[in-house]
């Protein structure tokens, strides 16, 4: 019987690629305009872009936890514990990334999916069997 964790965890960094690919389909209709979103530049636009793009990132992230863990042999404590904060990354970052480019001020937030993203990482580094 496959691991649970190993099982979530694809399902999420495929689930991160169709939303990448869904989300790049959707601005890829207004960026052959210059001034869309204020122009290639504005900081709409690259949040946008970012929030694509960490579709992407962040489902390749959850995609090599997946292998690691099944491979190596991750602690399952610490397996558990660091599933949970990638998944939180990869529903935050680009929740914030498109939530800033609408309102500035959710900039604000993008502690919560870096520090979990690190703290899976390292969460990861630790259970990493000796």
């Amino acid at each position: 019987m496959r691991d649970t964790i190993v099982s979530n965890m694809f399902l999420i960094a495929w689930t991160g690629m169709l939303l990448g690919v869904v989300s790049g389909a959707v601005i890829g209709l207004f960026f052959h305009r210059e001034d869309w979103m204020g122009g290639y530049n504005s900081f709409r636009r690259r949040l946008t872009r970012l929030g694509h793009i960490s579709f992407f990132g962040l489902g390749f992230i959850n995609f090599f936890f997946a292998i690691s863990h099944e491979l190596a042999g991750v602690d399952k404590p610490m397996a558990f514990a660091a599933a949970i904060c990638f998944t939180v990354g990869a529903a935050t970052m680009p929740t914030f990334c498109f939530l800033s480019a609408w309102k500035k001020p959710f900039r604000h937030f993008f502690f919560i999916p870096v520090s979990s993203v690190g703290a899976g990482i390292i969460l990861t580094l630790i259970g990493f069997p000796r």
